[in-house]
């Protein structure tokens, strides 16, 4: 039997299990896939030594930490500077980002060619994906976080700034189960039917976040078209030798 899970810390939003398992049982593959909540990075090269994995996924907060763990990065997570999906082939650890395809699958669809701008909220390794991504499709990113080091801060979102930025993007944990009461702090009163909301959030299925931009005509979309797509691209990974 293959072993697959998913590292992060906490994990209790995650679908990631019940979708893999979904797939071995439907296909009948002879796998299986756990949560490891670990508490800390640290706690990584016990856990693969511990168990003889054949892939892993890899969430919030580690998909930046997780690197020196590895051997190898693929051009896409070397770009990127974020993991999400390592491979173990062949005694080697070798670190892959599918968050970029899935995004760009998830949002392309959903793009006007007035959308040439995108605020992304938050400067973790999930932002990461979602900048290059954008590139990809033409689209000029401007980080947003609490600290001014890395990016403009909440309080700098003026009226203009947000009109000049159709896509917003949370690729912050803000609005996740169980904490769902939470939301990025950006003047929604300033959103307009002209905006797109993307929340990389998908459990629960409409947070704070996305809710308030409906409540005011935007386009919105929660990250499940991006887990499914992500999650599809890791598995073709996972199938490589």
């Amino acid at each position: 039997m293959k072993h697959f899970g998913i590292i992060g810390y906490p994990l209790h939003h995650s679908f990631s299990a019940q979708l893999f398992q979904q797939k071995f049982a439907l296909e009948h593959i002879d796998a299986e896939y756990s949560l490891y909540p670990i508490e800390c990075i640290e706690q990584f090269p016990e856990l693969t030594e511990r168990i003889s994995f054949s892939g892993m996924n890899v969430t919030m907060p580690y998909k930046q930490s997780v690197i020196p763990y590895l051997d190898v990065l693929d051009e896409t997570a070397k770009a990127v500077g974020a993991v999400n999906v390592i491979q173990f082939s062949q005694g080697r650890k070798i670190g892959y980002n599918t968050d970029v395809i899935g995004f760009i699958d998830a949002i392309r669809k959903l793009l006007l060619p007035s959308d040439v701008r995108a605020l992304v909220l938050g400067t973790g390794g999930a932002s990461k994906a979602v900048v290059y991504g954008l590139s990809i499709l033409g689209v000029e990113a401007t980080l947003v976080s609490r600290d001014a080091t890395k990016g403009i801060t909440y309080q700098a979102l003026t009226d203009d700034i947000m009109r000049q930025h159709s896509i917003i993007v949370n690729a912050t944990p803000l609005g996740m189960t169980p904490h769902t009461d939470t939301l990025p702090p950006i003047p929604y009163e300033q959103l307009t039917q002209a905006h797109l909301l993307f929340d990389l959030v998908y459990n629960p299925e409409e947070t704070h976040f996305l809710a308030e931009g409906y409540q005011r005509g935007c386009r919105i979309e929660n990250g499940m078209q991006m887990l499914f797509g992500q999650a599809r691209a890791a598995w073709d990974i996972w199938q490589k030798e």
